[in-house]
């Protein structure tokens, strides 16, 4: 792995000299990789997991402006 921006060019035409589809062979195995279709292909499956993280929220819940206020 290149530690400066010259090395990681120099890396990056070294890689194309040996083959110049060297990063479309390592796109496409990305893409070719999935196997579940993620939550584009089931939209009710990502609305029960919307609703499982709002449940599971680590936000704390809104303060009210007179609760604020009786504080001070």
């Amino acid at each position: 792995m290149a530690g400066t921006k010259a090395g990681g060019q120099k890396a990056r035409d070294k890689n194309l000299a040996k083959d110049p589809n060297f990063y479309a062979k390592i796109g496409a195995k990305g893409g070719k990789n999935g196997k579940t279709g993620g939550f584009a292909a089931n939209p009710e499956l990502a609305r029960i997991a919307g609703a499982k993280g709002g449940r599971i929220s680590r936000r704390k819940k809104p303060v009210a402006q007179d609760d604020v206020a009786l504080a001070a």
